[in-house]
């Protein structure tokens, strides 16, 4: 099982706001290029989007599954990967502070990456969350209101300082 945690600097409903816009997963999700909603539910129980993974010449497009949500505390997904069956990718969300604690639990769950799940994939997981939380945290930085209102530089806290 891959386990991997980040502090986002904003509270649980901004991290919830870029969960809940499908088209904003390409931006995060390493190796996706570009993600769409299939059905206007998203991020309801079985709605799904649809994502596309491009190589150079090679493209493949999968589809993942919402299985559990509790906005803004857990959005729980089945990503369908053709041949190499499904993962489950469990993503809480923490208050901390003013702060989130985002916590990503992802593992294979059926078919070939089931089956052959052992230590070295889970190497590969990590690595990919490794980049993940981070382009997340900045998407939602980026999409996000400022901390403008907080009181002039002088007095707000590093955490708060915009731009710095």
């Amino acid at each position: 099982m891959a386990i991997r945690h980040q502090i986002i600097e904003q509270p649980p409903e901004a991290v919830w706001a870029v969960l809940e816009d499908p088209e904003l997963f390409g931006e995060w999700v390493v190796g996706t290029s570009a993600s769409w909603a299939l059905d206007e539910r998203w991020p309801q129980i079985d709605a799904a989007l649809a994502y596309s993974v491009r190589l150079g010449p090679w493209s493949y497009e999968g589809r993942t599954v919402v299985r559990r949500t509790e906005p803004p505390r857990w959005l729980e997904l089945e990503a369908e990967s053709g041949r190499l069956g499904t993962a489950r990718i469990a993503i809480e969300m923490r208050p901390w502070g003013g702060h989130t604690l985002v916590i990503v639990d992802e593992h294979p769950l059926r078919g070939l990456g089931g089956v052959l799940h052992a230590a070295p994939l889970d190497l590969l997981i990590q690595l990919r969350h490794r980049s993940m939380l981070p382009r997340l945290a900045r998407t939602v930085e980026r999409t996000s209101p400022k901390a403008d209102t907080a009181g002039p530089p002088e007095k707000r806290s590093p955490a708060t300082q915009v731009g710095g």
